[in-house]
């Protein structure tokens, strides 16, 4: 107790001093801890928009990943449901699931012959109310730009496309004036008409192409059968939805599942080329990634597949983490040394002119171990006090920027992104800083503490 009292005395008798040094760590922390928090909210944000549109972890055929994107007949997935009832019926993952929904993706050729215009699309089959079911999940309650996708309760023909599409395909009534330019005319008997080729290819499957209403916006989608022979459908564009990322938005379109299969199988039973699997938390992914690759090779033997986690599946997300947390080490670590070389600074003063004062108190009796604490208990009280009101300014300054609307467009994304922060909500991150600052205070005082409890009592009181 004499020595904190001692310890405060001294640092109020040089306010100034102490008053600098504590406003270098509040301004030290405060940086680390708003860097920090956005690096959180960037990385939590990622991973939740990742698991929200792939899944903890997916099934797939084995190979599909690395060569089967554009072939999905050669890696499809046999008896999916009954892998999936599998799935929810294991009590060791009965716990663990959130969800676990088909997907099966394709790509395509989709036309507007209406308007003289085609593209290319990623076209994927899903079931509609799992997939929004997926959407919910947020385990770290960031904020969520993901889009519900409206085929729930919609007819079996209806899809929605990003608006990169639309706009290529010319569907103005779905997007905004500024956003579409209207097909050019052309003077043409059969506007609007399929052309035979095309319409005789929907018949061969059963399909007579139906009365266009008025009210839709209807394109043909051509794709390759799981024979090889193309094969069209006839849909109904019901909305397009912004996705985010200009790539994805130029190509993307989403159907039914049993469009999807219809497409590609025809009338043989349907595959899947993935099973994606959302988990309650994401800390269980290891654990439910051994189990599921367990299950798969005693009840699946016959099928060769694999389980891929949301980091293999989304090669961004570990190249974001990666640069961020070298981005945040490298201003941790330049905010450190400042510090360290002003608290050094700050004590290596005060022992100098100190010390006729450590003089006379290693006459009445102090121990060296007592003045080493002396001057180590002055660099903890500096390093509490400029930790607990950084952690307090970069609290406030976080609540200012999170309310203050402010948003920017990430590289490659179509529309802005609120800038937010995460400090309060990183309980380690700001625990972590802060004890990290005091550790980095009491070191910098080490080297002036142990030099002034080494000099000796006749030569310490004869300084002036």
């Amino acid at each position: 107790m004499n020595t904190l009292m001692l310890a405060i005395r001294n640092l109020l008798r040089n306010r100034r001093r102490s008053l600098t040094t504590i406003l270098t760590m509040v301004v030290g922390l405060t940086a680390i801890l708003l860097f920090g928090g956005y690096r959180s909210n960037i990385l939590y944000g990622s991973l939740t928009g990742f698991v929200q549109y792939t899944g903890h972890l997916q099934i797939q055929h084995k190979g599909y990943f690395i060569d089967g994107g554009d072939n999905p007949t050669a890696y499809g997935i046999r008896d999916y449901q009954q892998i999936i009832q599998t799935l929810k019926d294991d009590p060791a993952l009965r716990d663990q699931l959130f969800l676990i929904t088909p997907n099966l993706r394709l790509g395509g050729l989709a036309g507007n012959f209406s308007a003289g215009v085609s593209r290319s699309v990623l076209a994927e089959g899903l079931v509609p109310a799992e997939r929004n079911a997926m959407m919910q999940w947020n385990q770290y309650g960031v904020k969520s730009y993901a889009l519900p996708i409206p085929l729930e309760g919609k007819g079996n023909d209806a899809v929605v496309v990003g608006t990169g599409v639309a706009r290529k395909l010319k569907l103005c009534s779905l997007l905004s004036e500024h956003d579409c330019i209207p097909a050019v005319s052309k003077a043409r008997q059969d506007a609007g008409q399929v052309p035979d080729d095309i319409a005789a290819l929907s018949m061969a499957e059963g399909e007579q192409k139906p009365a266009i209403p008025a009210s839709e916006n209807r394109i043909e989608v051509l794709a390759a059968t799981a024979g090889g022979a193309p094969n069209v459908a006839s849909l109904n564009v019901i909305k397009a939805n912004n996705m985010g990322i200009k790539a994805l938005d130029d190509v993307y379109m989403a159907m039914h599942l049993e469009q999807a299969q219809r497409l590609i199988y025809g009338n043989q039973p349907g595959q899947v080329t993935a099973i994606m699997i959302q988990l309650q938390k994401t800390e269980q992914v290891a654990a439910a990634q051994a189990r599921i690759a367990e299950l798969l090779k005693q009840k699946f033997p016959q099928q060769e597949l694999d389980v891929l986690d949301y980091d293999t599946l989304n090669p961004m997300y570990k190249q974001t983490n990666q640069f961020m947390d070298s981005m945040f080490s490298f201003i941790a670590m330049l905010i450190a040394v400042i510090v360290l070389f002003t608290i050094g600074n700050t004590m290596g003063t005060a022992v100098v002119e100190r010390t006729n004062e450590i003089g006379t108190l290693r006459a009445i009796g102090l121990r060296r171990s007592g003045i080493r604490r002396l001057f180590l208990c002055e660099a903890l009280l500096l390093g509490v006090i400029g930790s607990v009101l950084g952690a307090i300014s970069a609290l406030i300054l976080a609540y200012m920027i999170n309310h203050s609307g402010w948003t920017w467009n990430p590289p490659g994304y179509s529309y802005a992104y609120l800038i937010l922060v995460r400090v309060g909500q990183d309980i380690p991150l700001l625990a972590g800083s802060v004890l990290s600052m005091i550790a980095v205070t009491l070191l910098s005082a080490w080297l002036p503490a142990n030099r002034a409890a080494k000099f000796e009592i006749v030569d310490a009181l004869r300084h002036v």
